[in-house]
Order: structure tokens, then C-alpha cells, then sequence
């Protein structure tokens, strides 16, 4: 499933511009991840300006980047991985300081293992690889082209960089403080470096990741890929109510972290083997996007069950859930024209 050529005229190319994918991938990557999920609920929906500013810019810097390096969607998650590893270590530090809610399962040596590992895993797909592929579904004619020059790359890695501080100072300085009442969460600068060890890593990867061309077997059919996406992605959505506060022991830490490391890696397999078959195409992608989202939303509910929720958001939920639902039928009406 690597990108096609585009088809359209050269000139509605250039008459569209790249308006509509910055944009698209801007609003994207913080409601699908964040308010879909339930993350981010209508009670709080005002924090969604700064995910804007962090998740929106760094999917679409991120996005930039895969595309002038010209690497593949593995890179892409390298490099979505490190933006997780910064949001979790250097920007909210959630994955290393004691949690609001309680002691957290699975922390040791300072570092909430079980979140970290949820979270590694769900914002390098739910924040990066599902909203940027389904910004190329929606522009297919951009899809081979760069959506920024260098006055917007700029504008974007500025705009990233004030979403990180508001991010940080908003979490760790104020709502810990003023909602929680916990003193502000200053970490050991040994863990910061670590944490930049780590960001740096996963770039360096990515950039020397080769982008591996369509071979193999073919991939099964669309409905069967988006299913597989879909039952793999719910339970990693919800994975995250096991490293909260709330007193929930399934099995002893090694085991659970093994556990999701496995899953995690299943899932990298078939998509690294069906993305590489020569008959993948926009049917294949649609699936892939619509069974994430899918598990998102399915996987937000079960953490709101578990997590507690004020009505109006669970009304806010299924309202945004519903339409989103909606809008990506649209979407897979589109691409159904376009293939036939």
C-alpha cells in the first residue's frame, strides 16, 4: 500500500494547494487521538488549542519530514515514537511522575512502565500514522507532495514548541496543583537526559530506516485488514486503565509488560506484511484508518466505564464519535468512486 502517482491535472494541484492537508492533519491528529478517544471530553474541550499546537504540528512536522527523507510509514512510527517518548518524559512527563489518581501499577524505578508503554504505542498511532494516512486518503492529489515550504515548516516548529511549554506548564505546573492538589512535578535531570537519549534515537532511526518497496503475498481482503486493525487496536485503547491508580492487578508486572510487547509486535508484523503487498490499495488504507478509529472510540468507552465520566461527556462523546462514523463513510464513498 505505498502511495500511488497522483491522477488529477497538474493545474487543480496547484489550484488546491496544500491549504487543506495542513489543516485536515492540524484538526485530525488531536480528535481522532484526543476526543474521539475521550481524552480530551466537552467538559475540558478547551485544551484542545494546545493539543492543536503539540499533537497537530508534530504529526504534520513529522509527516514533512517522512516525505522529504523519502521514507516509508515505519519511519513515520520511529518518528511518532519519539514524539510520544518527548511528550511522556520532557513535555507532560506523565509516564515518569506519580499519578494524580493513585499509585500507579507497574511503577518502578520512577517510571510508570505499563502507561509508558501504552502510551508509546497509542500516540505513535493514534496521533501520527492514522491521521496522516487519512489526511492523504481525503487529498490523494497531494499525497506525493510537500505540504509545507520552508516559512511553514518554520511557523509549524515555532507553534510546536509554544504548544510543548503551554502543554507542560499546564499539567504540571497548574492542573496538578490546582485540581489534584499535588505539588508541582519537577523531574531529575538524569531522567530529562534520558529522555532526550531516547528522542534522538528513535530520529536517527527513522532517517536511516530503509522504505521497504511492494513484495510478498498479496494482503487479504479490505474488510478482513480493517477487522484484524480494529480487534488488535481496541484492546491496546483501553490498555491503558491496567497502569492507572485504580487498584486493577491482572498479572504480575514482567508478565504484563511481555504481554503488550508481543501485541504490539503482532500488530507491526501484519501491517508491515500487508502494507507491502503488491494488490494494496486505497480500499486496503481506508480499512486500516476506519479500524483504528474505530478501536479508539470503542476503547474510549470502556475507559470511560472504568475511569468515571461526567454525563455531558458521555453525550459528547457519542455525539463527536457518531459524526466522525459518519464523515468517514463519506470518505470510503469517495474512494470507492475513485477506484472504480
Amino acid at each position: 500500500m505505498e502511495p500511488q502517482i497522483a491522477t488529477r491535472p497538474a493545474r487543480t494541484q496547484r489550484a488546491q494547494g496544500p491549504i487543506g492537508p495542513v489543516f485536515t492533519v492540524l484538526l485530525l491528529a488531536p480528535i481522532l487521538s484526543e476526543v474521539l478517544y475521550g481524552g480530551t471530553r466537552l467538559s475540558t474541550i478547551f485544551v484542545l488549542v494546545p493539543e492543536i499546537l503539540t499533537w497537530g504540528c508534530g504529526a504534520l512536522l513529522i509527516r514533512e519530514c517522512v516525505h522529504a527523507w523519502g521514507k516509508g510509514w515505519v519511519s513515520m512510527l520511529s518518528l511518532g515514537m519519539a514524539l510520544a517518548v518527548a511528550e511522556e518524559w520532557l513535555i507532560q512527563q506523565t509516564s515518569i511522575a506519580p499519578f494524580v489518581a493513585g499509585p500507579a501499577y507497574g511503577r518502578v524505578w520512577g517510571v510508570n512502565w505499563i502507561y509508558f508503554l501504552w502510551a508509546v504505542g497509542y500516540q505513535s498511532v493514534w496521533v501520527v500514522l492514522v491521521p496522516v494516512q487519512l489526511t492523504e486518503l481525503v487529498f490523494p492529489e497531494r499525497r506525493n507532495s510537500a505540504w509545507l515550504k520552508r516559512r511553514g515548516r518554520i511557523i509549524a516548529a515555532i507553534a510546536f514548541v509554544l504548544g510543548c511549554r503551554a502543554a507542560w506548564y499546564g499539567w504540571t505546573q497548574r492542573a496538578r496543583v490546582k485540581i489534584f492538589h499535588m505539588p508541582p512535578y519537577s523531574p531529575p535531570m538524569f531522567y530529562l537526559g534520558i529522555g532526550a537519549a531516547m528522542v534522538v534515537a528513535l530520529i536517527l532511526i527513522a532517517y536511516a530506516l530503509p522504505n521497504r518497496r511492494s513484495e510478498g503475498p498479496d494482503a487479504p481482503p479490505a474488510r478482513l485488514v480493517g477487522t484484524a486493525f480494529f480487534l488488535l487496536g481496541a484492546p491496546w485503547a483501553a490498555f491503558v486503565i491496567l497502569g492507572w491508580g485504580t487498584g486493577i492487578r491482572v498479572a504480575p508486572l514482567g508478565i504484563v509488560l511481555t504481554a503488550g510487547v508481543l501485541w504490539a509486535a503482532i500488530t507491526f508484523f501484519l501491517a508491515w506484511r500487508w502494507t507491502s503487498a503488491p494488490n494494496g490499495n486505497d480500499q486496503h488504507r481506508f480499512a486500516v484508518v476506519f479500524g483504528g478509529v474505530l478501536a479508539c472510540s470503542i476503547g474510549g468507552f470502556v475507559v470511560f466505564r472504568v475511569g468515571g465520566a461526567l454525563p455531558i461527556d458521555w453525550i459528547g462523546k457519542a455525539v463527536f464519535d457518531s459524526a466522525a462514523l459518519g464523515w468517514l463513510m463519506a470518505v470510503r464513498r469517495n474512494i470507492s468512486r475513485s477506484t472504480a
